[in-house]
């Protein structure tokens, strides 16, 4: 591990002796790595702020909106305001400039991204460096930089040597980089290097010796394989320089294959840049009729998994479709995803516009719900109907047996009573009603002589 360590700083131009060791650490993966790094920040500004007098209890880090969740993992385990600096149209990483606006005396580091998930684009860590000297400066501050090349700690210096972007710049203090990814090693490997041994506290190293040796320590994770230690090590000594180099040019033209094929469809936004990831984000010109996420639907049809997926805010209306680039990605294949993308592209223009199937669908709920209603308002109107039936028929028989044959056809043939009725929930003066057939008033009075305990007709309904 020692060796795979010393090889990676030397890489990134860590500023070594010729015997001198390099600190860093193998981890799982660059989410671990990233823990490490953070917590080695918070500590160190912690133990200043302790020594100044000053309160420490509300650290932040300063980052882009498009960084990795594994960040928002380490902000909220480890009690670290996020600070994000928020995206734009055209403009997907994080901008330097509004960065160190957002710098301030509790920020323990600001987060810089070799290579961004969302289009694979470089942020400008140099910038960023050159604008935090001069507010250090201004501040009295010693806010540091922690570079997050994943992805990118692998490609940069073998196709970008001239790049600064490591610890070249005096204000980057620590690194991490992915074995997995363009380290050309199966999963579960990554790595973290620091500047000096200043930048790591002491007090988060531990320190064992029930192993017939002392071994300092520090990871989240004790026991875990050596296999991939192992293969990173295979590939460093085997590859060397000039193999990896080939590799990594060899993933830049295949990409470079497939942005051509794209860009020649004329059906596409090409969003991720040159000078990053050898990865092609892109998106539909005209998405109206149907939208990238039915594209990776039907890609998947073929055999292509394209993942879909919309940008952090404020650029949350874009989205975005992205093929990533791998040394085991011939041109051929690029080659054949284009062909496939365009059968897609041809098969989704023979089909209706989803905002169409949209209208049809809320317009066949609208059709069964108003369906529903109507069904519900007769079902209503008809248990009303029979309540009053009920009250009227009580009324009629009730009394006397010879009031039916006098009384119930011309309260049946009283059709404007029944409405009346219903209207006005049997509680209405019923003297005041003519019927047709007869004087309401005399037939509820007719009912009082022939049975003065029943009272009047409105008592009883």
């Amino acid at each position: 591990m020692n060796r795979c360590v010393n090889i990676i700083a030397h890489l990134f131009n860590a500023p070594l002796g010729d015997s001198e060791a390099a600190i860093g650490v193998g981890t799982v993966g660059s989410s671990e790595a990233i823990m490490l790094a953070g917590l080695a920040f918070k500590r160190k500004w912690q133990n200043k702020r302790k020594a100044e007098g000053k309160p420490y209890d509300k650290p932040n880090i300063v980052t882009g909106a498009n960084v990795q969740v594994c960040w928002e993992k380490f902000a909220r385990y480890f009690e670290v305001e996020l600070k994000e600096v928020r995206l734009r149209d055209g403009y997907y990483v994080m901008d330097p400039e509004k960065a160190v606006e957002m710098v301030d005396e509790n920020t323990i580091c600001v987060a810089a991204i070799l290579g961004s998930t969302l289009n694979g684009e470089f942020e400008d860590v140099k910038l960023l460096n050159d604008l935090m000297v001069e507010k250090n400066k201004e501040t009295g501050w010693d806010t540091p930089i922690h570079v997050d090349a994943a992805s990118g700690g692998f490609i940069a210096p073998f196709i970008q040597p001239e790049l600064e972007w490591d610890f070249r710049l005096p204000l980057v203090k620590s690194i991490n980089v992915s074995g997995h990814k363009y380290g050309l090693v199966y999963a579960g490997i990554g790595w973290v290097v620091w500047r000096n041994k200043v930048d790591l506290p002491e007090e988060l190293i531990f320190h064992i010796n029930y192993l017939g040796a002392d071994q300092p320590t520090f990871t989240l994770n004790f026991s875990k394989g050596s296999s991939q230690v192992i293969a990173q090590y295979y590939q460093l000594i085997r590859l060397g320089y000039e193999g990896y180099k080939n590799v990594m040019e060899n993933c830049r033209d295949n990409m470079l294959v497939l942005k051509q094929g794209l860009e020649k469809t004329g059906k596409f936004n090409i969003v991720s840049k040159d000078n990053g990831v050898p990865l092609v984000a892109f998106s539909l010109k005209d998405n109206s009729n149907h939208n990238e996420f039915e594209v990776s639907e039907m890609l998947r049809r073929f055999g292509w998994i394209v993942p879909a997926y919309t940008m952090p805010p404020d650029a949350q209306h874009i989205t975005v479709l992205r093929v990533v680039i791998r040394e085991d990605f011939s041109r051929t294949l690029a080659e054949r995803l284009v062909f496939d993308i365009e059968k897609v592209l041809h098969e989704l223009e023979t089909l209706p516009s989803r905002i169409r199937i949209t209208a049809k669908i809320i317009l066949a709920d609208d059709e069964k719900a108003a369906a529903a209603n109507k069904e519900k308002r007769d079902l209503e109107k008809t248990r009303e109907i029979t309540t009053v039936w009920r009250k009227l028929l009580f009324w009629i028989f009730h009394p006397s047996p010879s009031l039916i044959a006098a009384r119930i056809l011309p309260l049946l043939a009283n059709l404007e009573l029944l409405e009346f009725l219903l209207r006005q929930d049997c509680s209405a003066d019923f003297a005041a009603i003519s019927s047709p057939c007869s004087n309401l008033a005399s037939e509820v009075q007719y009912a009082k002589e022939l049975n003065p305990k029943r009272g009047c007709l409105q008592d009883h309904i």
